[in-house]
């Protein structure tokens, strides 16, 4: 069928937010890979939330083209219809995995940022909440009709679970998705402010993990258009529900990623040394240590009071630092591993202090 009208519009939102999600994750891969090698689980489930979108833009593609967005008087066969609902039911469940996947790969990455335990319960409270409800919604869409192909063929001769539970099972998956996002994206305000990095680089930062509340905006925006499930002009009916959630996971794939870019705009986020100025050769930024090396003790040794046989006391104080890569993000706990590998620091400073035996 040609494209034209919701068709055409189906396709061109598609086709842009997966492109530019598919940008910001290719340079994430590079940052992780080539300049930082700390590639995790949470880039790894970015990675598969990526390709799950793009499986998402090829089933809305062919779904545009086999006629998703247009009325059904429009159709000239019953297989036309078939093929256009086959499509449109085939990227609803992909949907759901790659927003969940990219919902626990984003809560993952704030997990290296909190140093609290109420924040870090939230945070897994949030991966266990978008798990279990993709996968309950998921099961749902797979499984709602007996057999699963009566849903797109409608022969008459399956059952199918009555759509007023459909609309009721979708505002409650897209409520819970909402909470979730916006957990994700009021967060990190308060997570980035406990950091020890400058106050561009924490604004820098703040800004661009809350990308992730227009994420929930794009949830809570689609949640009134449920009701168009219940419309007989199912496929031109249910329009914005599709491109709503394009953006949603095209937005939350772009947010999550754009984040771990830090080192390739290091220098427009950071506070670099004015010209003329000198700096130490070996200084360490201490915007460069982790929580981790902020507040852990030094693995094999720690300060004290150390009784000397003449009476004198000494007070010795470590200061554990360690050199990393200017590419370096304060996303990237190395403390273990560049202690591990023998690139840490250890400074003593002793001071003698005599007491007069009375």
């Amino acid at each position: 069928m040609p494209l034209e009208g919701r068709s055409a519009s189906i396709l061109g939102v598609s086709v842009v937010t997966m492109v530019i999600s598919l940008i910001t994750v290719c340079c994430r891969c590079f940052v992780r890979l080539r300049l930082l090698k700390t590639f995790g689980w949470d880039d790894a489930l970015m990675v598969v939330a990526m390709v799950l979108d793009i499986f998402l833009t090829v089933c809305a593609i062919t779904g545009s083209m086999e006629g998703v967005g247009r009325h059904l008087k429009e159709f000239s066969s019953l297989v036309e219809i078939r093929r256009a609902m086959l499509w449109w039911w085939l990227g609803q469940c992909i949907y759901i995995w790659a927003s969940g996947v990219a919902k626990v790969s984003i809560a993952l990455a704030l997990l290296r940022l909190s140093v609290q335990k109420v924040q870090r319960i939230l945070l897994l409270t949030v991966v266990g909440a978008s798990t279990c409800i993709s996968l309950v919604f998921w099961f749902f869409m797979l499984l709602q009709c007996h057999p699963v192909s009566e849903f797109w063929e409608r022969r008459g001769t399956g059952k199918c679970l009555s759509t007023d539970f459909l609309v009721d099972m979708a505002y409650l998956y897209s409520s819970i998705c909402a909470v979730c996002d916006f957990v994700l994206g009021l967060l990190p305000i308060f997570l980035v402010s406990q950091l020890q990095i400058s106050t561009k680089t924490k604004v820098a930062l703040g800004a661009t993990l809350s990308l992730g509340c227009l994420a929930s905006t794009a949830v809570i925006i689609r949640i009134p258009c449920l009701q168009s499930y219940k419309d007989m002009d199912f496929l031109y009916s249910t329009f914005t529900i599709d491109i709503w959630s394009f953006i949603e996971v095209g937005l939350g794939i772009t947010a999550g990623s754009l984040v771990t870019l830090r080192p390739l705009f290091r220098q427009a986020l950071d506070d670099t040394p004015r010209r003329g100025a000198k700096k130490s050769r070996g200084s360490i930024l201490l915007s460069s240590l982790t929580e981790q090396c902020r507040t852990g003790q030094n693995p094999e040794e720690t300060g004290g009071w150390h009784q000397q046989p003449d009476g004198t006391q000494t007070i010795t104080t470590v200061i554990t630092a360690f050199r990393r890569d200017l590419n370096t993000s304060p996303l990237t706990p190395t403390f273990g591993v560049e202690w591990r590998n023998g690139r840490a620091v250890g400074i003593k400073r002793s001071i003698q202090v005599t007491e007069e035996q009375v």
